[in-house]
This record gives C-alpha cells, sequence and structure tokens, in this order.
C-alpha cells in the first residue's frame, strides 16, 4: 500500500505495506514487519512493525507539546467547597 492512499480500516495489510496514520496535526508513518499470531498489549506491538515517522514531524509534535505544558495546572483539580464559597463572595 502506498502511504498516500486514504483507504478504509478494514482494508487488509499485508507485510511490508506502510501506513500512514493521522493523529491530530501529526503523520505517523509505520512499516509492516510480522503480524502477531494472538491478541497482545499495545507495548508488545512495537514488535511487529517499524516507527518511519519524519525528523520533522516529531519535532513538530514536541513543539506543540512543550507549549501545551505552560498552560496546564496541574495538581489543582476542582475547587473544594470552601474554595467556591470564597469565590462566590469575591464576585459578589
Amino acid at each position: 500500500m502506498i502511504a498516500e492512499d486514504e483507504v478504509k480500516a478494514a482494508r487488509e495489510l499485508k507485510i511490508g505495506d506502510i501506513i500512514q496514520v493521522r493523529k491530530g496535526t501529526i503523520r505517523y508513518k509505520y512499516k509492516v514487519l510480522a503480524f502477531p499470531k494472538a491478541r497482545m498489549g499495545a507495548k508488545l506491538l512495537v514488535d511487529y512493525m517499524q516507527d518511519l515517522t519524519d525528523p520533522e514531524e516529531l519535532e513538530r509534535l514536541r513543539i506543540i507539546l512543550e507549549a501545551q505544558k505552560d498552560n496546564q495546572w496541574f495538581g489543582l483539580g476542582r475547587p473544594t467547597k470552601k474554595n467556591r464559597r470564597d469565590l462566590d463572595k469575591f464576585t459578589e
């Protein structure tokens, strides 16, 4: 399969096929090396494929993740009842 062809998800793959997966704005490229005999966890799947993703795509992903990291408030979670009351008093 050529990476530029768009096909349905039900298409059968063969060993050696190169597939392209778009996740958000990043395009990942993989080559099929073999097929597992039975179902397995996703972490074990790397033995059956080769990552051919362009370094430019991975760099773009790193930049996007770095930009998002600055906007996240880790550990704050939902406000408590007391926080909510204080906020209501402040806005009145």
